[in-house]
């Protein structure tokens, strides 16, 4: 009689304990069945939830080196799309030199996802952006410090396309030739001038403006013949204009792009 007691309080035992657990393991259920689809297990270890993205990889190798495929250049910026033998990635850099073929090394600490480009009218998945790219195998550069074939470069001597003739531009009345603005230098800072001359190059929305090389066969003591301009109007390469602005000295608008003087928001008239 008293094992058949034992026996009975051994079951009740048993069955009380199953019960609490059961009790105890609900919530963890419950709340696992509420989880996302794909949602690992909660407790499981060693397990991932996804594949690590590019941007993680990249991440961790801070640069890729490889081949220029394709490169465009967009206001102050240059595009190039490197293959890097694993994959092809798209990094933008302060203007600079490259062609296609060019190795190049790319940093890659500044990811942009689905980035817009308004100026080229297209939406990178993956952009990133680098104070500077640098050809492999070269000192990593600011290529606007250097490159003398940007579109606005900071030489103020320089030579004109064989084909444009600068002779018999004349200066215009009350105005001041191109000589006249660097031997004025520092002085006529702040100055509205007027100046006529052939433009020699042009690049349209750098910086968000326009850019324009002005000479009129006249040149400064120190042999300064090229002035620059910047403008929202436009121009062509040959175009005899008549330029009225803004004398500014020591303009530095950085990586490398300084200017002992310029012409700045000048208004351009085509003659």
């Amino acid at each position: 009689m008293k094992l058949n007691k034992e026996l009975n309080k051994t079951k009740w035992i048993l069955l009380l304990s199953v019960v609490l657990g059961l009790i105890v393991a609900a919530p963890a259920q419950s709340q696992q069945g509420a989880m996302p689809p794909g949602h690992p297990p909660i407790g499981q270890t060693g397990s991932s939830a996804g594949s690590s993205s590019s941007i993680s990889k990249s991440m961790s190798e801070r640069s890729v080196t490889g081949t220029v495929i394709e490169t465009m250049d967009a206001s102050s910026y240059t595009y190039v799309q490197v293959d890097t033998g694993s994959r092809s990635v798209w990094a933008a850099a302060p203007q600079f030199q490259v062609r296609v073929g060019d190795r190049v090394t790319v940093p890659t600490t500044s990811p942009m996802q689905n980035y817009r480009s308004d100026t080229l009218g297209r939406t990178f998945p993956l952009v990133y952006f680098a104070g500077n790219i640098s050809l492999a195998g070269n000192a990593s550069r600011p290529a606007m410090a250097t490159d003398r074939s940007s579109p606005h470069p900071t030489q103020s001597r320089a030579s004109r396309p064989s084909a444009l003739s600068l002779a018999g531009i004349a200066k215009p009345n009350g105005g001041t030739t191109i000589g006249e603005v660097y031997d004025g230098g520092r002085g006529l800072a702040g100055s509205e001038v007027a100046i006529r001359g052939r433009v020699v190059k042009y690049s349209v929305g750098i910086m968000g403006t326009n850019w324009m090389h002005l000479q009129d066969g006249t040149e400064g003591k120190d042999g300064s013949n090229d002035l620059v301009i910047t403008t929202d109007d436009m121009a062509s390469v040959g175009d005899l204009v008549l330029v009225r602005g803004i004398v500014v000295a020591d303009r530095d608008f950085g990586y490398g792009y300084v200017y002992s003087l310029m012409v700045e928001g000048a208004r351009v008239e085509t003659e």
